[in-house]
């Protein structure tokens, strides 16, 4: 754990300690008054007094247990309240922070950029290592033509680079559109390859696992994948991939994504 992961911790440790200490003080949670209520329970002479045993039995079930449960569910929500405005409270002095000190990943990892040539015409191709692109698919409809798009257009040499399709659509009507796009860039010099399988068994995870026991999977050095509602930045690998070349305690590297539409709708910019 390093001093960032160690300082949210403490921050969350320290908003249940305020948000439970708020709470006993303001009465939120105080269950001695629960047993005065109705007294300790209805008495035996109410209960032949007509229909009025009910209602007493009744209010000493809500006072004993009805209460009760809504007072721990008002307590606990309380707690999450203070713990998420802490949690963006602390997110947002991070961010603040990183943007004054200028803080970047380059700074921390070793990171030189590959080659030296023009990628789209392979020059100084060697210099890049074999990589591969997978996007598990299942009948995804609205997006498939730009994620695959996006894959296909990623600034890397072309002898170089493998895009992977795994589909694992049930309708036979979006499958062949799948297969046809990748028919589409394949005609344009693009190394793609569609695949399918029987079954559907991990879901995409499994299709993922599936899709590396192609022997030209076998042939790359790195894997990059993106969900089929993904579109990556067309220099993505070229800003990823040096990190795991240059360092060696560097087994996966995690780029930031946001949503394709936030700068037109307000739902995103809320979360």
């Amino acid at each position: 754990m390093d001093a960032g992961e160690a300082a949210g911790a403490l921050l969350f440790l320290l908003a249940v300690a305020f948000s439970a200490a708020a709470a006993l003080a303001t009465g939120a949670v105080d269950f001695t008054y629960l047993v005065t209520v109705v007294g300790d329970g209805p008495s035996p002479s109410s209960t032949g007094s007509g229909g009025r045993w009910w209602r007493e039995a009744w209010m000493w079930v809500r006072s004993r247990a009805v209460a009760p449960a809504l007072q721990v569910a008002v307590w606990a929500c309380m707690v999450m309240s203070v713990m998420l405005v802490v949690e963006a409270t602390y997110n947002s002095f991070v961010s603040i922070g990183v943007k004054l000190v200028c803080w970047r990943p380059e700074r921390r990892f070793k990171w030189e950029p590959l080659g030296g040539g023009d990628e789209e015409k392979g020059e100084d191709a060697d210099a890049y290592p074999m990589v591969m692109v997978q996007i598990p698919m299942y009948n995804e409809l609205e997006v498939y033509k730009l994620s695959i798009a996006a894959a296909c257009e990623l600034k890397w040499p072309k002898e170089r680079l493998i895009i992977q399709v795994l589909d694992d659509s049930t309708d036979a009507t979006i499958k062949n559109l799948v297969e046809l796009e990748c028919e589409n860039w394949a005609s344009k010099g693009v190394n793609i390859k569609y695949a399918t399988r029987s079954g559907h068994k991990g879901f995409k995870a499994g299709a993922l696992k599936k899709g590396m026991e192609w022997d030209y999977a076998k042939q790359c050095e790195y894997v990059a994948i993106f969900d089929a509602d993904f579109q990556p930045e067309f220099d993505f690998l070229l800003r990823t991939v040096p990190f795991l070349m240059h360092n060696q305690n560097v087994a996966l590297v995690q780029a930031r994504w946001v949503f394709a539409y936030f700068r037109n709708n307000f739902i995103p910019k809320i979360d």
